[in-house]
């Protein structure tokens, strides 16, 4: 058998780094695990070419050549990060798993990433109003996709996937919205009035299944439903850019930033595990009229 053969599980014939990787992607789903999987691929390949075990005798100075040959083969320095991902994970839950006594990936050095604003092309305030508005007058399920995606800060998936039970609850006195989030992270969010408005125009006199539908078929919606509905409403509204989905989860990140929202409330809104995640979408950190600076030379100075 190849060792670059992951898959199927078949413990008889699979070597201990197979049994391994199978072990770390069984921790995973859907489109994270395809990603693990492929960049497990690569790197047994690598490792089949060098005569390297993928996980016995590997020592730091093997990953970091890895890490090389992947600069070296095109890959920009980001791509090489997320590459890295994998196989990194792949060695730490091995270590922790006491295949091996130590883990070769934990001090390799990584290309350095320089983290600007998310180039993501947003709305700003306007903008996001009079898309909100608009998506209202297409038809009700546009209007309700748009502010779960323009206001709650949803992705596309996330989106599509509501249903009418899921926000039937009220918590110390606001209706909520339970979704199941980004790997399979259960989170529960408030519905202001706006919301909820729209949401129960998009029900009807419906009590259960899926809240928004195609509005011709009355089918369910799906990510491209998502994609294709959002494009409706930006040309409706006269946006002339590319407007997707994520656009308006940046939206209504970006937004909340700019109306004041402390940083770890819009983080919990956009449901980031990292603050720093959230940081990338503050339009305001490169505007020089509220830097800091200002502040404190007003403050020594008793202004």
């Amino acid at each position: 058998m190849s060792t670059t053969t992951l898959l199927p599980f078949q413990p008889l014939s699979m070597s201990q780094a197979q049994l391994a990787a199978v072990s770390f992607l069984a921790r995973y789903s859907g489109r994270t695990r395809d990603l693990y999987a492929y960049q497990l691929r690569r790197w047994f390949a690598w490792c089949e070419a060098c005569g390297l075990d993928p996980l016995v005798g590997i020592q730091r100075a093997h990953v970091e050549l890895f890490i090389r040959q992947l600069g070296e083969s095109g890959l920009t320095d980001s791509s090489v990060v997320t590459m890295m991902h994998g196989v990194r994970g792949f060695f730490r839950f091995a270590h922790i798993d006491g295949l091996i006594p130590a883990d070769p990936a934990v001090y390799a050095r990584l290309p350095k990433l320089h983290h600007d604003e998310s180039r993501t092309q947003g709305l700003d305030r306007l903008e996001l109003i009079r898309f909100l508005q608009v998506a209202q007058t297409v038809t009700v399920h546009h209007g309700a996709l748009a502010f779960l995606l323009g206001i709650n800060a949803l992705r596309a998936s996330e989106a599509a996937a509501v249903r009418i039970e899921d926000y039937a609850d009220t918590l110390r006195g606001h209706r909520v919205l339970h979704l199941v989030g980004k790997g399979n992270k259960p989170a529960t969010m408030p519905l202001t009035v706006p919301v909820l408005r729209v949401l129960e125009a998009c029900r009807g006199d419906r009590t259960d299944g899926p809240l928004v539908l195609r509005p011709v078929s009355g089918k369910p919606i799906d990510r491209r439903d998502v994609y294709r509905m959002v494009q409706r409403i930006a040309k409706a509204a006269g946006i002339p850019r590319h407007i997707s989905p994520h656009s308006l989860r940046h939206a209504a990140i970006t937004n909340a930033l700019d109306a004041g929202v402390p940083l770890r409330d819009a983080q919990i809104l956009a449901r980031h595990a990292d603050p720093r995640t959230t940081e990338h979408y503050d339009r305001a950190r490169g505007n020089l009229d509220r830097h800091g600076v200002h502040f404190l030379t007003a403050y020594v100075a008793g202004v």
